[in-house]
């Protein structure tokens, strides 16, 4: 403990990978001393951390903008700037005036020893790299995450990415693929477990490139699945690979595995795929889903898509929507494309319109919108285990199944933050199901 005794604060943009990131920043800073608060608190913020996205144009954007909203908030604060917009856009935050401190990814390890240089008023090198923290095939954290604000924990387990698809700047924020030491994940695990959390997130860029020393995701999760306790494990985004067959047989008939895969498709044309630089045809991507539904009874299935990228035709968008309407995927989360200078696709032609793109995108989410609706209903009359998060203004309780439905219940002997199971009865409102506590068998 070095003495710091003041309130400090993360806030997070970007994806799972980023709120595994964050708990590990407030970790590190509650082992030095500070007292961590929520982003929101009214009360004097010392130091003031934004851990930032710039997987599109307006993630960098908002990160910015979020900047300078809290400098106006707190302008007291020292406000602290690090993640991937951090790292490919340095020279735009060292223009910065709301910023004091700008960490790149490398340097996130050593915020604490970091900010207390600068608040000592010694020199602090903004975007400095270490050569202690070069990507290496297995790394440690030598840290743990601290949730203390929420229902659900993300555990980070996987770092990096080697796909370099050529509309994305992912690769060149985070580096090459890289695992997290096992040892190191089973024993924050465990100290999650203990500290009561029921559903544990596995995050990374792209978890099923899990490797450490031979040890592939599919013996992590058979390994954390076997720890004694009444938890659930869900797995973030996943990207198409080969280890992804494997995987289905571990989920299967796993009650502690949640029934949720979310595997990035990206675009249902072949000819675009290939321009994006994926390594899959939509007939593989199609026969893996079969295969999934097979195992998995029940499994929401979820997919990102990019509309509008590059060279994009109506055809193209035909043959997209004609696939996507066959998936019958459970949720979809739509990108416009985003040009993001470094990568090929910034210097491809026929960049399409964005009056274009925008109404492909409209087409798109109206159809997403009528998949998740089919799903939700194909559960009604199903029990599922729910773990609640919050309680509404009229009493009633929300939470989330495992395989990924907003569930309501208004009986008043619901607990939060436990896994219960629920018998659905009914649907309410956009997309949700109402139950009941389902009774002992």
């Amino acid at each position: 403990m070095t003495g710091n005794s003041g309130n400090a604060a993360v806030f997070t943009l970007g994806c799972r990978l980023n709120q595994a990131d964050s708990a590990l920043l407030a970790g590190r800073l509650k082992l030095d001393g500070w007292r961590i608060v929520r982003p929101e608190y009214d009360g004097r913020i010392d130091l003031l951390v934004i851990n930032t996205c710039t997987v599109t144009a307006a993630a960098s954007r908002k990160s910015r903008q979020a900047a300078r909203r809290f400098r106006s908030k707190h302008p007291e604060s020292c406000i602290l700037v690090t993640g991937c917009s951090a790292e490919m856009e340095n020279s735009v935050w060292a223009e910065e005036k709301a910023v004091d401190i700008i960490l790149t990814n490398p340097e996130k390890k050593q915020i604490d020893s970091l900010v207390r240089d600068f608040l000592d008023k010694k020199s602090i090198s903004a975007g400095r790299a270490f050569s202690m923290d070069q990507p290496t095939e297995v790394f440690r954290e030598n840290a743990g995450g601290d949730f203390r604000f929420k229902s659900r924990a993300f555990l980070k387990i996987q770092e990096g990415c080697n796909n370099f698809c050529t509309y994305c700047i992912v690769p060149y924020a985070r580096g090459p693929e890289r695992s997290r030491d096992r040892d190191e994940i089973v024993a924050e695990f465990r100290q999650l477990l203990a500290r009561g959390f029921e559903e544990i997130v596995l995050t990374g860029v792209n978890i099923c490139a899990y490797n450490d020393r031979g040890r592939t995701l599919n013996d992590l999760i058979r390994f954390l699945t076997s720890v004694p306790g009444n938890f659930r494990i869900r797995l973030s985004s996943t990207e198409p690979h080969p280890n992804n067959a494997r995987l289905l047989t571990a989920m299967a008939g796993n009650p502690k595995i949640c029934r949720f895969l979310h595997l990035s498709l990206q675009h249902g044309c072949d000819r675009i795929l290939k321009a994006m630089g994926r390594k899959y045809t939509v007939a593989e991507y199609a026969h893996f889903i079969a295969e999934a539904r097979k195992l998995i009874p029940g499994l929401h299935l979820g997919t990102d898509i990019i509309v509008g990228f590059p060279g994009e035709t109506e055809d193209d968008f035909g043959q997209q929507m004609r696939f996507i309407g066959k998936m019958d995927f459970a949720n979809i989360h739509i990108f416009t494309y985003s040009r993001r200078e470094g990568t090929p696709a910034a210097g491809m032609p026929a960049q399409v319109p964005g009056e274009i793109v925008n109404e492909r995108r409209l087409r798109l989410a109206e159809a997403a919108e009528k998949m998740k609706a089919v799903f939700v209903e194909s559960q009604l009359g199903e029990t599922l285990p729910v773990l609640f998060e919050r309680k509404d203004r009229d009493g009633r309780f929300r939470g989330w199944s495992d395989n990924y439905i907003n569930v309501v219940c208004a009986d008043p002997a619901i607990k939060k933050h436990v896994i219960t199971q629920i018998k659905t009865t009914g649907i309410s409102g956009s997309n949700s199901l109402v139950g009941e506590i389902a009774p002992m068998l």
